[in-house]
């Protein structure tokens, strides 16, 4: 495919290519996951490989498939006088074989006048954030952002960026964050326009900035956090530059908000390769700021071997929830945060409980239970939703308790309680307690697993008799208060305890068995 060369702006010919007009149908999630998966498979194929003609060739493909909504947009930015290109992410998923569905462009139009030209192409117009330029608009089921050419940067003390507007996309593309990011498609004929060698950094597998890594991180210091990001999500290396400016700016992230912070860290957690981000992170001292509780693992490596590597632990076990997640359909469909933010967390609670005994053990003894007080802390601060962080903190605070099944036989009524604190996470907890077997003594492995086997079929057996999923006393508070003749307060809550935990251990009752034993502990009282 013949290069040509513009003056002012290096081109690749793509060619000129029409879709047809489609309808974007909303998918069923799982679809989505599904795909998704299908998409990330084929980027990380397309990353490194050296080939800029298979790059060029996966475009072709990838935006064959544009609705023609987006061309016939271009076509009335171009008919007004002003430029429209798509920008960014999208740009690079074509390369790398993934139609774009998410539609960022970028203007030379002054946000009033991309307003009034969105209101002529579609059905409704919404400001997304007219002060930083950008504008939102739907035709039918298909939703575009245009935001105006700008350059920004954040004052040394300030959490907010300051935005100015630029007059040409080559301005607006040096401005980027990363080169893989610094490339457009115009609209409507479709030229890819590539100033700072971002398509030849795709085919190499290199993170480089446009600017110098340490300029472009001081205009906006969550890019450290996106270096590592897409390390995990394209399995890609950054480049000596990168690696540098990213431990020497680390402390700027302090400026950024903790909202922004976190949404970049979900996005590498559930990437195809986390491992490599964490890492990155912890290597360039970002994880300090960021999950310091990450970072502090590594002071328990014990050159004796005493114990276990409690870091790399924690990278294996995260890389062995991944690999529990199921299929679309299953459970707990991959990629899941919560189970592999716990599979992260899990083990934060060592540092502050390691003991040396005197016949030279170590013990962490509860490192449990403050490694849960601990989860909740920094998710807090990282602005986490509560259902999100009561979910992660459950599970650490509970990964610990099926150690010892093996070797003492659970009662029903323990397995009962197992499954009862689980509640609505069990099928995570299975996950991150079997992630956590990493011992390389293939005996020991098999022997925990075997026993994990059984205490699954146990709880499957006694989910088979009883409803075991939602235990709960044989009467309710209402038929409580009846028998025992008395009004709402703390005499009920300790009656309905005492049936819960008889609940617990004997299984379900008649009611007339209930009441009989209910009376029974009344009189005792």
């Amino acid at each position: 495919m013949p290069l040509l060369y513009d003056v002012a702006r290096p081109i690749y010919r793509i060619g000129r290519i029409h879709g047809t007009l489609i309808g974007m149908l909303k998918e069923q999630e799982t679809n989505k996951r599904a795909t998704k998966a299908s998409q990330n498979a084929n980027a990380l194929n397309a990353v490194g490989c050296g080939d800029l003609e298979l790059l060029r060739s996966n475009a072709q493909k990838a935006l064959a498939e544009l609705p023609s909504q987006i061309i016939e947009l271009g076509h009335v930015f171009h008919e007004a006088g002003f430029e429209l290109a798509l920008v960014g992410g999208p740009v690079r998923d074509a390369f790398l074989a993934v139609t774009p569905h998410d539609f960022d462009l970028t203007t030379n139009a002054r946000p009033d006048d991309t307003e009034r030209l969105l209101g002529i192409w579609g059905d409704k117009t919404w400001d997304v954030g007219k002060a930083f330029g950008t504008i939102g608009a739907r035709k039918g089921d298909l939703q575009v952002e245009v935001t105006t050419y700008r350059t920004e940067a954040y004052d040394p003390n300030s959490r907010k960026p300051q935005v100015e507007y630029g007059d040409t996309l080559e301005g607006d593309l040096t401005r980027r964050d990363f080169t893989v990011n610094a490339c457009a498609i115009t609209l409507p004929d479709l030229e890819l326009v590539d100033p700072h060698g971002g398509l030849q950094d795709l085919a190499d597998a290199v993170l480089r900035t446009p600017v110098t890594a340490t300029q472009s991180f001081d205009d906006d210091p969550l890019r450290i956090m996106r270096a590592a990001r897409f390390s995990a999500q394209l399995g890609i290396d950054v480049s000596e530059d990168v690696m540098k400016a990213m431990e020497q700016q680390a402390p700027r992230l302090e400026i950024v908000s903790a909202e922004r912070i976190r949404s970049e860290f979900e996005r590498l957690l559930t990437s195809p390769k986390p491992r490599r981000g964490l890492e990155l992170m912890v290597h360039t001292t970002v994880a300090d700021i960021v999950l310091p509780e990450l970072s502090n693992l590594q002071d328990l490596k014990d050159e004796h071997n005493r114990h276990k590597d409690v870091y790399e632990h924690t990278l294996t076990v995260l890389e062995h929830a991944i690999a529990l997640e199921s299929g679309p359909d299953g459970p707990v469909p991959g990629p899941d945060f919560i189970l592999r933010f716990a599979a992260i967390m899990h083990d934060i609670g060592k540092p502050a409980t390691r003991r040396f005994e005197p016949d030279g053990t170590v013990t962490f003894h509860h490192h449990e239970i403050v490694g849960a007080k601990m989860t909740k802390k920094r998710m807090v601060a990282l602005r986490f939703d509560k259902a999100t962080t009561k979910a992660v903190v459950e599970l650490v605070r509970l990964h610990q308790r099926f150690h010892g099944y093996g070797e003492q036989q659970w009662t029903d009524s323990a397995v009962r309680r197992y499954v009862t604190d689980a509640g609505p996470y069990l099928e995570y907890l299975h996950r991150l307690t079997r992630a956590d077997c990493t011992t390389r003594n293939k005996r020991k492995s098999a022997y925990l697993q075997a026993a994990y086997d059984d205490l699954e079929n146990r709880i499957h057996e006694l989910q088979k008799q009883e409803e075991l999923d939602a235990v709960r006393p044989d009467l309710d508070g209402g038929e409580i208060m009846r028998l025992l003749r008395l009004k709402p307060g703390p005499q009920v809550g300790k009656a309905y305890k005492y049936l819960l935990e008889l609940r617990m251990e004997r299984g379900p009752l008649s009611k007339a068995e209930a009441e009989h034993e209910l009376l029974k502990w009344w009189e005792s009282q």
